[in-house]
């Protein structure tokens, strides 16, 4: 008996599939086909986007090479063009290059593109201070000490990744304008934090031979 329920559950299920078909079967077809269309379209998407990539990666490469030639003209006007049609990465890589580029030849101009770069609402926070800081460490020589403390003040949070970075130079300028006591304090901060880097504690141990030894920057 268990065989003929078995039968009949399964002609009922036939007959349930059939009646599906019927109903829906060109809807079936129709999904099928976009299925497969947008299946085409993805793949062909990502093989542009990986050829796209290689071939501004590849552009990116013959600048970096064309400023080791001391071509700087050549890099800056390709760094510029890779920064207005690149993709997300290669331009903003190339917008960094191009300020560090424009650095070499005229600090004020190169500090110029990376306060730009710092005001970018579209860059993550970790590239926006990095910018910040090349901008103030650009004009660190000839910038008024309220200056660069402005610049800087804001990167200087707990847990801060360019916070040690930032009292290194603001405590440098206070050394330099005598103000020892100050610099130290800052110096000390950078000694004390967990996450700063070890190549920035050793210079710190140098300038805390200063403060202690009463001398300032020349």
């Amino acid at each position: 008996m268990s065989d003929i329920f078995r039968e009949i559950d399964d002609d009922i299920r036939r007959d349930q599939a059939l009646d599906v078909w019927k109903k829906y079967g060109s809807f079936f077809f129709v999904f099928g086909l976009i299925l497969v269309g947008l299946t085409a379209g993805y793949r062909f998407y990502t093989h542009y986007e990986t050829q796209k990539a290689e071939a501004l990666g590849t552009r990116f490469q013959a600048a970096l090479e064309l400023s080791a030639a001391g071509k700087p003209d050549e890099a800056l006007k390709e760094f510029s063009a890779i920064s207005t049609d690149g993709g997300a990465g290669y331009s903003v890589l190339s917008r960094f290059r191009l300020a560090v580029e424009r650095s070499a030849s005229d600090k004020s101009e190169g500090s110029k593109l990376f306060d730009v770069l710092a005001a970018d609402a579209t860059l993550p926070p970790v590239l926006r201070g990095l910018a910040r800081l090349r901008a103030a460490t650009l004009m660190v020589d000839t910038a008024s000490l309220e200056d660069i403390q402005a610049k800087l003040q804001p990167l200087v949070v707990p847990g801060g990744t360019w916070a040690g970075n930032a009292r290194e130079l603001i405590g440098l300028k206070l050394l330099k304008a005598g103000d020892i006591a100050g610099a130290g304090k800052l110096f000390d901060e950078i000694m004390t934090d967990d996450i700063a880097p070890a190549t920035l504690k050793q210079r710190v141990q140098v300038y805390l031979a200063l403060v202690k030894a009463g001398s300032k920057l020349p």
